[in-house]
């Protein structure tokens, strides 16, 4: 697509890098915006937030190193590609709440209701960065003759993380940004339906996540590592959806109010 936004002399300026900044900082701005609504400190959370996104990179990068160890391993040179490749988003996702987790706890703030602030900044950040992938030409799709095919036609995306050109391909950037946008709109309207309860829109999200990653995972084409028959963002999802389910319940048990006992006739 278009994966230098320009150049200036001797510096490049990606689009990708440019989609990625921008994700990052609309998912902390609604992320913000939610934690004032709450009475929280605007103040630890913008720090959280900003840890969240240096933990983030770091583990999305890291996951990417685990899922092309071979490659890597085979070409040591090839470790140079990470400063400019995205990584894996699983992997930055769990070393992100890893963090989270001990921040929260670290600086007293309410845990349940600060990770359901940031759930759909999570979101919206996704949807930003997965545009970043398409312009960038990462995260492809598989061959395909489906109307809605996407073609790659620039030789430094191929260069650089290896795209098909000229090739109609599965448009899985998108297919991942919609899913995100839908979950988005999902949690956004039902958390405040029904009977809320802290942590029911983090692990919302969490759930609704992994079952949508599980299936666009059979339309990707790029190397992405496997555990079995599954790739290795299907393997976490397969883990991820039963826990996400179990701790909805287990949350929701927490929150319900004792039932009302009956009085004993004097």
């Amino acid at each position: 697509m278009y994966p230098r936004l320009f150049e200036l002399g001797p510096i490049t300026v990606y689009t990708y890098g440019v989609l990625l900044a921008a994700a990052y900082l609309l998912g902390l701005q609604l992320a913000r915006v939610r934690a004032q609504a709450r009475g929280l400190d605007g103040n630890r959370v913008l720090d959280l937030g900003i840890y969240i996104i240096i933990a983030a990179l770091v583990g999305a990068k890291l996951l990417l190193l685990v899922t092309d160890f071979d490659a890597f391993r085979s070409n040591p040179r090839e470790l140079l590609t990470l400063a400019r490749s995205g990584g894996v988003f699983y992997g930055g996702l769990i070393l992100a709440v890893v963090v989270a987790l001990f921040y929260i706890r670290k600086i007293g703030l309410p845990l349940w209701t600060t990770c359901d602030v940031f759930a759909p900044g999570i979101a919206v950040g996704h949807v930003v960065g997965r545009f970043g992938c398409l312009f960038a030409g990462c995260c492809y799709g598989k061959p395909t003759t489906v109307p809605w095919a996407i073609t790659f036609r620039d030789p430094f995306a191929q260069a650089n993380v290896g795209t098909p050109l000229n090739q109609p391909l599965h448009p899985t950037q998108l297919y991942e940004a919609g899913a995100e946008l839908i979950i988005l709109i999902i949690l956004l309207t039902t958390e405040r339906k029904g009977r809320p309860y802290p942590g029911r829109t983090f692990w919302l999200y969490m759930l609704l996540y992994a079952v949508s990653r599980f299936i666009i995972e059979f339309y990707r084409g790029d190397e992405r590592g496997s555990v079995g028959s599954f790739s290795t963002s299907q393997f976490i999802s397969v883990l991820l959806a039963p826990l996400a389910i179990g701790m909805l319940l287990y949350l929701a048990r927490q929150s319900a109010p004792e039932p009302k006992r009956a009085r004993r006739a004097a």
